[in-house]
C-alpha cells in the first residue's frame, strides 16, 4: 500500500483551489496600501491643491483603487480561486451594499427635500 497518491502525503489536503499570495504579493500590497493612505492624508493636511472641491473625487479614486488593491493582494480573489465561486460572491455582495447606500442616500436625500420646515410655519422659531 503505497501513499504517494494519497493527497495528505503532497500536502494538498487543505488546498479546495484557493490561491494563496506570495511574499511578494504581500509586499507590494502593504506598500501600496500605505501609499494609497498616506496620499489622500497629505492632500488633505498640506492643501497641496488650490480647488478643495477636486480633492473629494482623488480621495474616492484612491479609495477605490485600494479596494483593488486589498482585494487582489490579501483576500486574493480572483477567477482562480474556489472555481470562480469567490469572486462572483464578492461582487454579489457589492451590488447589494452600493444599491443598499445608494438606496439611503436618496431616501435621506427626498425625506430632507420634502420634510423642511416651512418659512412661518410651526417650526420656525419666529413669533407673529
Amino acid at each position: 500500500m503505497s501513499t504517494s497518491s494519497h493527497p495528505v502525503a503532497h500536502g494538498h489536503a487543505g488546498d479546495h483551489g484557493s490561491s494563496h499570495g506570495s511574499r511578494a504579493a504581500y509586499r507590494a500590497g502593504s506598500i501600496l496600501s500605505i501609499l494609497l493612505t498616506a496620499i489622500p492624508f497629505l492632500l488633505v493636511m498640506t492643501n497641496v491643491l488650490p480647488d478643495r472641491g477636486i480633492i473629494a473625487p482623488i480621495i474616492f479614486a484612491l479609495g477605490f483603487i485600494q479596494i483593488v488593491v486589498h482585494v487582489l493582494c490579501f483576500l486574493h480573489l480572483d477567477t482562480r480561486s474556489e472555481g470562480g465561486w469567490t469572486l462572483l460572491a464578492f461582487l454579489f455582495t457589492t451590488i447589494i451594499v452600493v444599491l443598499t447606500i445608494a438606496g439611503s442616500i436618496w431616501v435621506m436625500y427626498h425625506l430632507n427635500a420634502n420634510m423642511m420646515p416651512m418659512p412661518g410655519g410651526p417650526m420656525d422659531g419666529s413669533v407673529h
